[in-house]
């Protein structure tokens, strides 16, 4: 008790508390209120299909989506992101207790507080249940490893990395920390396909570091590829149960297709400034280039590099397991669409370098760092809350019972709109006797997007047990392709459910009678957000599967 209580008395520590309860608190909050995005209710469905690998994704996002789930018996928004809340609540922590054995407390302290105020990381890694989260959580445990095995402390020299006398030569020898490392670059890649980029990083690392290549002539190195190689077994096994369909989808993104536009990898690097806040974006674009710069023309600055004109160690491996990424898809976005979240680890251990500037800025200007961290923390904090009354009760909204003078957002233009909430429509199928008896006469669910099924598992939980696929005339089926076959239901009844965007889709409809004896609309729910009709639930009664509806893969 003495050691905790001297541990809490201090300054930093104290911040340290604050920033990981507090955040973790608000976090919750919002996971609590927000409707479910269609990816988590998506990834719900993993967590139905339990299996080694998927079409989409690995195995993790299955496992921590489905962990609240599990735990408590219920299905909600803030169940299917129980997972994610205490992951990422580790991950900080791991990223403090990296810049601390780096650098020092306060740099460790600064660090937290960048990323726990970026709203990206926020709700990216620590809200949404994506695959994101177990992935930044391995990611983060392997830099923590990683820092412990290249930069240990020289209190034992005969295993440390250190300088002699002259400050010319290193000495490292590698030891049993790099097997722990293959084994948690190996989980990072059975969370998402990143964390092959995070392993090819840290390869890079140690090639480009002259006192760390003796890593390659280790036994503990080539241990490490072995227990890598049997850690992400379950997505080998999957891929080749499944003619290597996940690997080849993943990869077929990243080959370009028409020209290259420079105006697209401008509004990439924008975004990516705005989702991280620009006055968290901006100086982490900064501290990641800045190194660069300086190594090119070494003669501005020698802070960066050591006596021989590389790169210092720590700076080194902060930009191998970051500008891969940030740099990486800022430039495939001149050919493709790039999502937001594809980016965001490279920032996240870039972090650590704002983190140490921002100790050297402290020196100085102690004021300014207070108000640039706490003024960006407020205004964060500000704009999701804001974003979640307007999601959940319309603040926003014209008309709305809850707008704030009036409103001005009409629903029509509110892409918000298109979000789900699972309790509306859970009450909705409960009340209804039609809906009641057509389930009990129906042997499975279809609509006609991947996206729609999540929603509907998850508003149907604890009512029905009745198992939903995916009837899409684009054929993009993802993981529906493989968790029904085409045959399963023939010569049976259906329900068939979508959203009011598709109600006058004359395609589907004509579509879907060429499989069906019939098909008739038997109810609605309607989906009301401040009082207002927002969305609509429309419930279909197909009687009779004539045919196998064909089964795609989307690429």
């Amino acid at each position: 008790m003495q050691k905790v209580q001297k541990w809490s008395a201090q300054k930093n520590n104290q911040l340290v508390l604050i920033l990981l309860v507090g955040g973790l608190l608000f976090r919750a909050i919002i996971a609590f209120c927000m409707y479910p995005t269609f990816d988590e209710a998506y990834y719900y469905l993993y967590s139905l299909h339990l299996d080694w690998s998927y079409f989409d994704h690995p195995v993790f996002v299955a496992l921590t989506t489905g962990f609240g789930p599990w735990l408590t018996g219920n299905v909600s928004q803030f169940t299917i992101r129980l997972g994610t809340l205490i992951l990422y609540t580790g991950s900080l922590l791991l990223l403090y207790l990296t810049s601390n054995r780096l650098f020092s407390p306060r740099t460790a302290c600064l660090t937290l507080a960048i990323a726990t105020i970026s709203p990206i990381f926020q709700v990216g890694f620590g809200i949404l249940s994506l695959p994101d989260s177990p992935l930044m959580f391995f990611w983060s445990a392997s830099l923590y490893c990683a820092v412990n095995e290249f930069f240990r402390q020289p209190g034992n020299q005969k295993h440390s990395l250190w300088k002699n006398e002259s400050g010319s030569s290193n000495l490292y020898v590698p030891s049993y920390r790099l097997s722990y490392l293959g084994i948690l670059v190996g989980l990072a890649c059975n969370s998402k396909y990143h964390g092959f980029v995070l392993g090819l990083g840290l390869i890079g690392f140690c090639l480009t570091s002259p006192p760390h290549r003796c890593v390659v002539r280790s036994p503990w190195a080539w241990l490490g590829l072995g227990l890598f190689v049997i850690t992400i077994f379950p997505i080998l096994f999957w891929n080749m149960q499944h003619d290597w369909v996940s690997f080849r989808f993943q990869s077929e993104r990243a080959i370009p297709r028409g020209g290259y536009n420079l105006l697209s990898v401008a509004a990439v690097y924008l975004a990516g400034v705005a989702y991280l806040f620009p006055t968290i974006g901006l100086p982490l674009w900064w501290v990641s280039l800045r190194p660069l710069v300086l190594r090119t023309m070494p003669l501005f600055s020698h802070k960066s590099l050591t006596s021989k004109g590389d790169l210092d160690g720590t700076k080194l491996l902060s930009l191998w397991l970051s500008l891969p990424l940030t740099l990486g898809f800022t430039l495939i976005g001149g050919y493709r669409q790039i999502l937001p979240a594809w980016s965001m680890p490279g920032f996240w251990a870039a972090t650590l370098l704002l983190g140490q500037q921002a100790t050297l800025w402290e020196q100085h200007q102690r004021r300014w760092v207070r108000r640039w961290l706490l003024g960006s923390g407020i205004m964060v904090a500000s704009i999701l809350l804001i974003a979640l009354l307007q999601v959940t009760t319309g603040i926003l909204q014209k008309p709305s019972q809850y707008a704030l003078m009036g409103g001005f957002l009409s629903p029509k233009d509110d892409p918000s709109t298109e979000l789900i909430d699972i309790q509306q429509m859970r009450r909705g199928f409960a009340s209804s006797p039609i809906l009641s008896a057509a389930l009990e006469n129906s042997s499975f669910i279809f609509t006609n997007r991947y996206y729609l099924g999540g929603p509907i598992a998850m508003s149907l939980k604890p009512l029905a047990n009745v198992p939903i696929t995916c009837f899409d005339i684009g054929k993009d089926l993802r993981g529906f392709a493989f968790w029904s076959k085409a045959d399963q239901w023939l010569g049976e009844n259906a329900l068939y459910i979508t959203t009011a965007p598709f109600k006058n889709r004359k395609d589907l409809m004509a579509n879907y009678r060429t499989y069906f004896s019939s098909l008739t609309e038997i109810e609605t729910i309607p989906i009301r957000r401040g009082g207002v009709v927002i969305n609509i639930i429309y419930v279909y009664q197909a009687k009779t599967l004539l045919k196998p509806y064909p089964r795609s893969y989307g690429i």
